[in-house]
């Protein structure tokens, strides 16, 4: 994961438990993230984030493994820099094709696999 996308998830975090203390969360719930985003998310919504976060973390590491610019991929993958800017600050809810276009010259794929429990 990124120093920039780590950052901007730390700065939400911290934001977060500082809200849950504005708004009277009971002290126990606020130490830890793990409490708080139970909390405030379903299982299903966390588990959805955890993918998100995977799958952009191995989509920068790739590019950069490769040492290629957002701009060289968006000439491999006819996907626009700018889209590709937001995929990997995740604020983009890419579609499918979109995801496997940019993964494509990077040498990766996408597979459905078990959960792991």
């Amino acid at each position: 994961m990124n120093k920039q996308y780590k950052d901007a998830v730390n700065d939400a975090k911290t934001k977060l438990v500082d809200y849950g203390k504005r708004h009277g969360t009971d002290e126990k719930y606020v130490d830890e993230w793990e409490a708080l985003e139970k909390q405030y998310f379903t299982s299903e919504e966390i588990s959805e984030s955890d993918l998100r976060v995977a799958l952009i973390s191995e989509i920068i590491a790739a590019r950069n493994e490769k040492g290629i610019t957002q701009k060289h991929l968006e000439k491999l993958s006819g996907v626009k820099q700018p889209v590709i800017a937001r995929m990997e600050r995740g604020s983009a809810n890419s579609t499918l094709s979109t995801v496997l276009k940019v993964l494509a010259p990077l040498g990766k794929t996408l597979r459905v696999v078990p959960i792991e429990r």
